[in-house]
């Protein structure tokens, strides 16, 4: 029989991110906190929030750049396994059921601590290239609501080559 085991949520960080190293190659390792919320109707009809508290593991790089980038209540996607861990406490057997990260996506934005680390990492808003002369990637045919931008990493109309990007991820 066939088994799949994925895990797709989005929710806050319930603390800062403090990354740690392995003794044994030096890999990075994280453990953080995600509150994800849900809203349902009760059976009065009446609104509730419930809020689930889930404890996700990032490694490697993706750890670090959680600890550079993100901060309590900062919004993330984070997509995973599960993995249920079981140990032996005086003599009582103890079991917890976590998320390891395979993929992180930060979400909101990098303004008012909602969205991330500030400017811990030293990095810095994207900044928009102007259009060049005759052509280019932004949408001429003003048939849009929003300009839409071709980097040129898609070898589309306009190219360029592929776009310088700073971003660690």
């Amino acid at each position: 029989m066939a088994s799949f085991n994925r895990v797709i949520l989005v929710g806050n960080l319930t603390r800062d991110i403090e990354v740690r190293y392995v003794s044994n190659g030096g890999m990075a390792v994280t453990e953080l906190g995600l509150a994800v919320n849900d809203r349902r109707k009760n059976q009065s009809g009446e609104w509730v929030d419930e809020t689930t508290f889930v404890d996700v593991t990032l490694w490697g790089r993706t750890a670090e750049i959680a600890s550079e980038y993100l901060s309590k209540g900062s919004s993330v996607l984070i997509e995973g396994r599960l993995k249920l861990d079981t140990w032996e406490t005086d003599g009582q057997k103890r079991s917890k059921l976590r998320v390891v990260g395979e993929k992180m996506q930060m979400l909101g934005g990098r303004e008012g601590g909602s969205g991330g680390g500030g400017n811990r990492g030293g990095s810095r808003p994207p900044q928009r290239q102007s259009q060049p002369q005759g052509g280019g990637g932004y949408n001429q045919g003003g048939s849009s609501d929003y300009d839409s931008y071709d980097d040129g990493s898609f070898g589309g109309r306009g190219s360029q080559g592929a776009a310088d990007d700073d971003i660690p991820f």
